[in-house]
């Protein structure tokens, strides 16, 4: 998802700006900046985009699901469920705070099952956390209504999928609090960054206190703020921000192309029998920043993985056999791996990952193959490398 293919004179103003103020700092030293806020700017950007009143730009994307779920009150002890595909970031922000993930299945669309979801809720949960994987999304009005039945909160970790839609909203903006990353491998990026979005002004401003020590940003003094509830630091500097702001209002230009190379890569696959493609519920759009197929079995997924390979077609992951994306491969977290002890209610509260399986994200992401789309190949380079995905896979099959 790599926006920083394409950087361009209109990233290099916006850095030039901040480093001729001198002001590094998204706060204060009013006088110094020469009215440049390229954070506020930013900000006031991702509202329209995500057609959303408020938003907090943070450190990075896990900052960003940490602050999100404290900023709603989640805490020690509750529980958050969350999928069993997502990156390690996931579980690391609900530890963060003392809470409690609690994995659950993934379906077809390779994100939260809403059966699996229902399943899970216990006296203790507090939070659902939908993963936008890959650039799609869950079905986001089954997940709502779970959600509002048993009163919990509903967070969306739309990292991965900036630019996708689900009824006409885009991701990241329609259950409660909305989550973003922009480091330096996503669509647009800033480096490093992140960003909370949500329309409840008093989840904002906690996000707003939480994210800077607690500071209230009441009046042009820092030093006179108060602090109405502790909070740590998840600032984004200037510089970040002034990539940032380049960077999405050039994210039409960028979705356009990750559209174009997808339906190249996918009208070449489509007439493979053996390939199947992951639901995309009705109603939804992807960000087209990957390109999501089903093999017949593990055997074939992880034959055509290690050809894509040897044959050149970088890119494209095989997630069973993953390190960072799926449960299978998290050791440190079934086996609670720690440079401090954990809490006794984290502790008891992931015993189930000793017994726990997951044959129906197993039979998914054994079969599933994730083609990252680039925004720096031709035409006629995707093509080229279409034909010989297309081949080989018929090859193998």
């Amino acid at each position: 998802m790599p926006g920083f293919e394409l950087f361009s004179d209109l990233e290099r103003k916006e850095v030039n700006d901040v480093l001729d103020n001198g002001v590094l700092m998204r706060y204060g030293f009013d006088g110094m900046r020469k009215g440049h806020w390229k954070a506020k700017e930013l900000e006031a950007e991702l509202r329209s985009t995500f057609q959303s009143d408020y938003v907090q730009l943070v450190s990075s994307g896990t900052a960003a699901v940490s602050i999100a779920l404290a900023s709603a009150g989640v805490g020690a002890g509750d529980e958050v469920i969350m999928p069993t595909f997502t990156f390690v970031a996931s579980f690391e922000a609900i530890m963060m705070l003392g809470a409690i993930p609690v994995l659950v299945d993934i379906d077809d669309t390779l994100t939260l099952d809403p059966k699996a979801v229902e399943e899970a809720i216990t006296a203790k949960t507090k939070a659902v956390m939908v993963v936008q994987m890959c650039g799609s999304m869950a079905n986001m009005d089954a997940l709502r209504t779970v959600c509002d039945k048993h009163n919990l909160i509903f967070v969306e970790d739309a990292c991965q999928a900036i630019g996708g839609s689900y009824k006409g909203k885009p991701l990241g903006s329609i259950a409660d609090l909305g989550c973003f990353s922009f480091d330096f491998v996503k669509t647009i990026t800033c480096g490093e960054g992140g960003a909370v979005v949500t329309n409840n002004k008093d989840y904002y401003t906690n996000a707003d206190h939480y994210s800077d020590h607690g500071h209230d940003h009441v009046g042009n003094d820092r030093g006179a703020e108060t602090h109405p509830f502790l909070g740590y630091n998840f600032r984004i500097s200037e510089l970040n921000a002034a990539v940032g702001l380049a960077q999405v209002r050039r994210l039409p230009e960028f979705i356009s192309i990750q559209k174009r190379n997808y339906t190249i890569l996918r009208e070449a696959l489509s007439h493979i029998p053996e390939v199947t493609f992951r639901t995309v519920p009705d109603g939804g759009e992807e960000s087209y920043a990957f390109l999501n197929f089903f093999l017949p079995d593990l055997e074939s997924a992880r034959k055509v993985s290690k050809a894509f390979k040897d044959n050149g077609i970088d890119a494209c992951f095989h997630y069973y056999d993953n390190n960072w994306h799926y449960i299978r491969k998290w050791d440190h977290l079934t086996n609670l791996k720690s440079l401090y002890p954990i809490s006794k209610e984290v502790k008891e509260g992931l015993q189930y990952l000793q017994t726990k399986s997951f044959e129906q994200s197993d039979h998914y992401i054994g079969r599933n193959i994730s083609c990252l789309i680039k925004l720096s190949w031709t035409k006629e380079e995707v093509k080229t490398r279409a034909n010989k995905m297309a081949q080989i896979i018929e090859t193998i099959n």
